[in-house]
C-alpha cells in the first residue's frame, strides 16, 4: 500500500506551485509599478539638475506645489491635462516644496498627474528655477535646457497655462 505524503510535504509542494505560478505570471499579473505620481523623488538640487540634463532636447515645465496650497489644488488638474496633451513634445516635472512627505503623497493620490515629482523639504530645488518664494510657481525650460521664464503664482485657467507653455517652453 502506498504511503500518503505528510502534511509538511503537501504544504511545501503547494507553496512551490504557488511561487511558480507567481513567477510565470508576466507583467499583466504582476503588481504594477508605482506611477510617478505615487512617489516623491529624493536627491535635492543635484538630482533635479541631473533630471533636467537628461531631458535636454525637450522643453520642460516645472510646477512647484504644496499640499497646503489652495491655488496649487486648483491648478493641478491643468498640469495633468497639459502633460497628457503634450506628451512626447514637452516634459513636466513637479516639485513639492516646504511640505510634509505624507501630506504630499496624500495630495498626489487625490490629484494624480502623469509626471514625476521631487520632494523639496527646504525649497532648495525650487531656488534652482527662482521658485520657493510663492506657491505655486511654474518654471519653463526651453529645449536647450535654459530657464526661459519663472511665473510666481497660480493659473486662473488651463488656457493661460497652455499659452505660457507655447510662449516660454515651445518658443512660439
Amino acid at each position: 500500500m502506498p504511503r500518503r505524503p505528510t502534511r509538511a510535504v503537501c504544504v511545501f509542494t503547494l507553496t512551490l506551485v504557488c511561487l511558480a505560478f507567481a513567477a510565470c505570471g508576466g507583467e499583466d499579473s504582476a503588481k504594477p509599478a508605482a506611477a510617478p505620481a505615487d512617489t516623491l523623488i529624493d536627491g535635492g538640487p543635484a538630482a533635479f539638475k541631473a533630471r533636467l540634463a537628461r531631458l535636454k532636447g525637450t522643453p520642460v515645465v516645472v510646477n512647484q506645489w504644496a499640499s497646503w496650497c489652495g491655488p496649487c489644488r486648483y491648478e493641478f488638474p491643468f498640469f495633468g491635462s497639459q502633460a497628457e496633451r503634450l506628451k512626447g513634445r514637452v516634459a513636466f516635472l513637479g516639485v513639492n516644496s516646504k511640505d510634509a512627505r505624507q501630506d504630499a503623497l496624500d495630495f498626489l493620490a487625490r490629484y494624480p498627474v502623469p509626471f514625476e515629482h521631487f520632494f523639496d523639504a527646504d525649497a532648495a530645488i525650487a531656488r534652482v528655477f527662482r521658485g520657493g518664494r510663492s506657491w505655486p510657481t511654474t518654471a519653463f525650460y526651453d529645449a536647450e535646457g535654459d530657464l526661459a521664464f519663472t511665473r510666481q503664482g497660480g493659473y486662473a485657467s488651463e488656457q493661460d497655462l497652455a499659452d505660457d507653455i507655447e510662449r516660454y517652453a515651445l518658443g512660439g
